[in-house]
């Protein structure tokens, strides 16, 4: 006998929370899902999920694809008979999934609670490092490890006179191993819904490929028909920001900590042996992570901008969901390009190392929520991806 769905009344306010208490509005005329250029035919979007939505059967919708498929062109808002919002219903849809899916739910629930936890969200991590930094540094100036003196080519001081570098990555690699495995968790969790909604055939790596190539060119945008110019290319330079400012924190970490036992034996065969530290202005690294701020920059303004009319059906609603994530992004681009910039300012070192604290702090809060925000439809979105590959023709 088959089961009978069970409405789930515990999560219809996180879905009111992120936006979704129109989807009582809709009577199902498939407008949406016929203006989608990229809902597949054999399972349009987003008729199924707002329908599902409006009768509470959210369980039912964890293994969607659909749901992370949608990039929120608003196109489906602007033609809505009844104002429904279908684009904001899925975006209300992917945030209560994200927290449903979180590992650990606790964790989901306090970031996805942010309209009252962001305060402990974003100050912790910076009280944390200011803690961490009076008991071990005493909050004063050090000489730097390498021994070089500050000067107009390198800066007016070093950061590492404050903040050992050991410290740094010694967190960092706890919160970037912490949230691996959250990502790993929710994510394996999600496959597994949609491999049971939805067996799968095809090549996982084959199509994992084409979809790395569909994000890198940001391609799916190109199909809505109206209003993404800014939300596509505000994605676009803010995800190449991240990936060149990883990149620059990688080399950071091999070059300072390569050439120190025990891995000095590997450091050797490294094509940066002798480049010197800090690293000159001009050497490819410094030259990608100045490339990827300036990004960062305009990417986050575009997204800044394109958020400020909230009544555009095209922007669709913002929530509380929504501007936490777009602060973090803004303040961990704001506090890191000012941090580069008072080291070659004429300032007190301390005004810089405040800003360099709070930068910490912030990057901090980046990764700790990383899983619970909206960042996390990185995880999704790509999963979903390749999951419609695999199954295409089934």
């Amino acid at each position: 006998m088959a089961s009978i769905p069970v409405v789930q009344t515990d999560l219809r306010d996180v879905f009111f929370e992120r936006g979704g208490e129109d989807a009582a509005k809709c009577y199902q005329c498939a407008t949406c899902s016929s203006v989608c250029e990229l809902a597949p035919a054999d399972a349009p979007f987003p008729r199924r999920q707002v329908l599902f939505a409006q009768w509470g059967l959210f369980d039912q919708l964890m293994g969607d694809p659909g749901v992370w498929l949608c990039h929120q062109c608003n196109d489906c808002n602007v033609r809505c008979p009844r104002e429904v919002g279908p684009g904001d219903v899925m975006a209300a849809l992917r945030g209560m999934m994200v927290q449903k899916l979180a590992f650990p739910n606790a964790l989901g629930s306090i970031v996805g609670n942010v309209k009252k936890t962001w305060p402990l969200l974003v100050f912790g991590p910076i009280l944390f490092w200011v803690v961490l930094l009076g008991v071990t540094t005493g909050l004063e100036m050090h000489e730097a490890h390498h021994g070089l003196v500050p000067g107009p080519d390198m800066g007016q001081f070093f950061y590492d006179q404050y903040v050992p570098h050991y410290l740094i990555y010694g967190v960092y690699f706890a919160a970037v191993g912490w949230v691996c495995l959250a990502l790993f968790k929710s994510g394996l969790k999600f496959w597994k819904l949609m491999g049971d909604q939805q067996p799968r055939s095809g090549n996982f790596i084959g199509a994992l490929i084409g979809v790395f190539v569909a994000i890198a060119v940001h391609n799916k945008f190109s199909s809505c028909d109206r209003g993404v110019a800014k939300r596509r290319w505000g994605h676009f330079l803010v995800m190449w920001g991240f990936l060149g400012a990883a990149i620059t924190s990688g080399f950071a970490v091999v070059y300072l900590y390569g050439n120190s036992v025990p891995f000095s034996w590997f450091f050797q065969y490294l094509p940066f042996d002798n480049i010197g530290y800090p690293v000159p202005i001009n050497h490819w690294v410094k030259l990608l992570g100045n490339a990827s701020a300036i990004a960062l920059v305009l990417g986050g303004l575009l997204l800044f901008v394109n958020r400020l009319n909230p009544t555009d059906q095209l922007v669709g609603k913002t929530t509380a969901f929504d501007r936490f994530f777009l602060w973090v992004v803004l303040a961990v681009i704001g506090t890191g390009v000012l941090t580069e910039i008072f080291r070659f300012v004429a300032i007190d070192p301390m005004v810089g190392f405040s800003f360099y604290i709070v930068h910490l702090g912030v990057v901090l809060c980046l990764f700790i929520t990383l899983p619970y925000s909206k960042f996390a439809h990185i995880l999704y979105r790509t999963l979903a991806m390749t999951h419609e590959r695999m199954t295409a023709g089934n």
